[in-house]
């Protein structure tokens, strides 16, 4: 082979090359500018990806604090729920459903995604749908207590629901400290109107839920004897001090799954060119980044007499300078705990069927954890 051959052939190899550097100088520097592009968006412009509550509703009463929304029907003949199609009823059921939140969480848990939607699905299934959207509570809020959202606030936004449905019959959903209101609403009032009650990962018997029951028995020993030695009580502080910001509930959340938490990070940066990534992420994140806070009222009330003192184990809730008792509690009872929940285990719900005084009872555990 000539030389001149070899040359021409070297310099043809070397152009080859440089148009593949080039062209993939130009892919990284595209794939670059799309991810810092989403990291922008994911991190500035969160509220603008998430796919959350687009199930469009109506605010029925406001207060000032707590909303009452009102779902509307859906205009679509069939919904995504995860991987399966549902087809909307045509028929409503007569008895509306309404939804209780646990405080500190955002009230779009419910509505998340459009494939995973809790009060979309309710609709197709044919149920009216109402929720009970507990605000963002401040620190002037720091007094509120059980009392004030069991007898204050249940009551009046209950009427309001009746009211707009026109009936009388209502279920209630309440999910963990939800479900404790909802409890508590039914025993203390002794509605005779709430049909149905479902109640999702609420501490019952609290000293049962594995090793958190355990601390808390520990706790319950050494509070009963400052009790006795001191006199002092959690409740003679000003609840004031003891207001939770948002933040602080987000990041308690957080850890009851810290290693989950980290690798969902870590996801995000070594997916940032995958824009439904992102955007999946980004509706996660408006959830579990944005709880909202405890009033110090409340933390007193759950902390002291649910999981310390344990007071529903015995079926008996002291609601200010009042006792409830689950026995009053007619309704149907649907209780369920999820089968991964490490904050209320099964054991810290199953016991409630045997305190409620209702016969039509059912216990089933689910997949998931507390969130």
């Amino acid at each position: 082979m000539k030389m001149t051959d070899i040359a021409t052939r070297v310099r043809e190899r070397v152009k080859q090359q440089r148009r593949q550097l080039v062209s993939r100088s130009e892919q990284l520097r595209a794939q670059g500018q799309v991810m810092l592009a989403n990291a922008g968006d994911r991190f500035l412009r969160t509220s603008e990806l998430a796919l959350s509550e687009q199930t469009a509703f109506d605010v029925l009463h406001d207060n000032g604090l707590v909303r009452l929304r009102h779902y509307r029907p859906l205009r679509e003949s069939t919904v995504t729920a995860g991987s399966a199609q549902v087809e909307v009823a045509r028929e409503q059921h007569r008895v509306p459903v309404v939804i209780v939140p646990p405080l500190a969480v955002n009230m779009n848990i419910y509505d998340l995604f459009p494939e995973r939607s809790l009060v979309k699905y309710l609709l197709a299934r044919g149920f009216d749908v109402y929720l009970i959207d507990w605000g963002t509570p401040t620190t002037r809020h720091s007094h509120y207590n059980l009392h004030t959202y069991i007898v204050d606030f249940m009551p009046d936004f209950i009427a309001h629901v009746r009211r707009h449905a026109g009936v009388r019959e209502l279920s209630l959903h309440g999910w963990s400290i939800g479900g404790v209101i909802s409890l508590g609403y039914a025993a203390h009032s002794r509605d005779p109107d709430i049909r149905n009650l479902v109640i999702l990962g609420s501490p019952i018997h609290s000293h049962a839920s594995g090793a958190l029951g355990r601390m808390y028995q520990q706790l319950s020993r050494q509070a009963a004897w400052v009790r006795r030695n001191t006199g002092f009580r959690v409740h003679n502080l000003n609840p004031r001090l003891l207001h939770t910001p948002g933040w602080v509930n987000a990041l308690s959340f957080k850890m009851l799954s810290p290693v989950n938490s980290l690798l969902g990070y870590w996801e995000l940066l070594t997916n940032l060119d995958d824009r439904e990534f992102v955007i999946n992420h980004a509706t996660n994140g408006a959830f579990l980044d944005h709880m909202v806070a405890y009033p110090g009222g409340i933390i007193q009330d759950m902390i002291i007499r649910i999981w310390i003192d344990n007071d529903l184990a015995s079926g008996c809730m002291r609601i200010g300078d009042q006792l409830a008792y689950l026995s009053s509690v007619k309704a149907s009872v649907l209780a369920m705990a999820g089968k991964s929940d490490t904050m209320v285990t099964a054991d810290a719900v199953r016991p409630l069927l045997e305190l409620v005084g209702g016969g039509d009872n059912r216990f089933e555990e689910i997949s998931g954890g507390h969130m």
